[in-house]
């Protein structure tokens, strides 16, 4: 049975950390309110870029970014650097994983941590680094010009990003998005109509070049956001892992308090009748 002065450096350690715990979530809301207000101001340029392909009449084009052409596909895993995550690191990859089990193809993974899980899989990939705050639009123009750089050259002709998604500040849920081959009725423009119009308009370019510049433009984009989404979900699915490691902490500081009264009581007690022991024996 342990001391009374050990429970109590136990107490004081639990008390301790029950408090940087509470700094951590702290930080965790505040970074999750940040950014989000940060992703939402960059709504209307995704609004812009999908209202262009309203303006187009996609029965009339062939290009490889629009069809299936039985070619392999490329998977992007989104995971994060920081601590706490592993569960949510590790979903992420395995879903990534299982996509690429249906239709093979390249494995490209976002993160360090991703990396250790994705080598456990034994399938080759490609790794990037993790997400920064500061660089996340350079990141994100990175990535993209490489899936794109290698999708024109033919390398793979689906296009899929696993990452998770934020549905909720406690809720975190692994998506899959598919980028390629483009679907014009997966765009919702700004009037939340479905994209992919019949108005006339005069064509400078070639209608295959705009397309191609479109998608360009909206996947750079897309990428972005979906950084941002990552970044979110990192800091929601760190407020639950501290708040359940606060719970945890409370119920062992409420069980350490309750041994430490035992013990003190006991301690108490004990003097009390050694005590009592002692006026009897030198009053006879």
């Amino acid at each position: 049975m342990k001391t009374l002065s050990e429970v109590k450096k136990d107490l004081e350690f639990a008390r301790g950390l029950t408090s940087l715990i509470e700094v951590l979530k702290n930080i965790a809301v505040s970074q999750y309110r940040i950014l989000e207000q940060r992703i939402k101001a960059f709504e209307k340029f995704m609004l812009t870029i999908e209202s262009f392909f309203e303006l187009i009449d996609f029965s009339q084009v062939t290009h490889p970014f629009l069809v299936n052409q039985g070619k392999p596909q490329a998977v992007i895993a989104i995971t994060s650097d920081s601590g706490l995550l592993g569960g949510l690191n590790m979903q992420v990859v395995t879903k990534a994983v299982s996509e690429l089990e249906k239709t093979p193809g390249q494995l490209i993974v976002i993160g360090e941590r991703g990396k250790m899980y994705a080598a456990e899989s034994k399938l080759p990939f490609v790794a990037f680094p993790g997400i920064q705050d500061e660089q996340r639009y350079g990141q994100a123009t990175q990535l993209r010009d490489y899936v794109m750089t290698r999708a024109i050259r033919g390398d793979f002709g689906n296009l899929k990003v696993v990452y998770p998604h934020p549905v909720s500040f406690t809720v975190q849920r692994v998506e899959t998005i598919s980028f390629l081959p483009f679907s014009p009725s997966a765009v919702s423009t700004g009037q939340g109509q479905a994209a992919g119009g019949t108005k006339e308009i005069i064509l400078e370019s070639q209608l295959d070049d705009i397309i191609e510049y479109l998608i360009y433009l909206w996947i750079g984009q897309k990428l972005y956001d979906i950084f941002g989404l990552s970044r979110l979900a990192e800091f929601a699915a760190r407020y639950v892992h501290l708040e359940e490691s606060l719970q945890k902490l409370k119920e062992m500081d409420s069980k350490l308090r309750l041994q430490y009264f035992r013990i003190r009581h006991e301690l108490i007690d004990r003097n009390m009748r050694e005590l009592f022991s002692a006026r009897l024996l030198y009053a006879g």
